[in-house]
């Protein structure tokens, strides 16, 4: 089995409903999201896939659509006073955990027809959550 590893760093914003903990405020990270791909065969060029690809593929995604966003779940009540004043938020079904955050890109990379087997987001040098292809 080959696999090929980006990191690719974005910085965002976001809070978690229905949390007793700190992170029930608006707050930042800046986010590591380490991708992973992974196949058994090499192209033409000896390559399972050549960064190039990641980058186009899901770091552009990453550039235009999480980074310098806040990301918010669509039941949090400052979804529609932040949007009535402009700020680009990026809405998601879920409460926006490291985990949540980790399975979108994941989703987001095999959308894009990358095989991607597992996305780790660190929101912090210290911590990190991490999903992987389901068997």
């Amino acid at each position: 089995m080959y696999r090929v590893t980006q990191e690719i760093d974005f910085c965002y914003g976001h809070r978690l409903i229905n949390h007793a903990g700190r992170c029930r405020h608006l707050h930042g990270h800046n986010g590591r999201a380490v991708v992973v791909v992974a196949g058994e065969e090499l192209d033409h060029r000896g390559m399972l896939i050549d960064f190039t690809d990641i980058k186009k593929a899901l770091r552009t995604w990453i550039d235009d659509t999480l980074d310098h966003r806040l990301i918010l779940c669509k039941d949090d009540p400052a979804v529609p006073i932040l949007e009535e004043r402009g700020e680009v938020l990026y809405v998601v079904d879920d409460n926006p955990t490291a985990e949540c955050i980790a399975r979108l890109i994941f989703e987001k990379g095999v959308e894009c027809g990358l095989s991607v087997t597992e996305v780790s987001l660190w929101e912090t040098p210290q911590s990190c959550a991490t999903y992987s292809k389901p068997k």
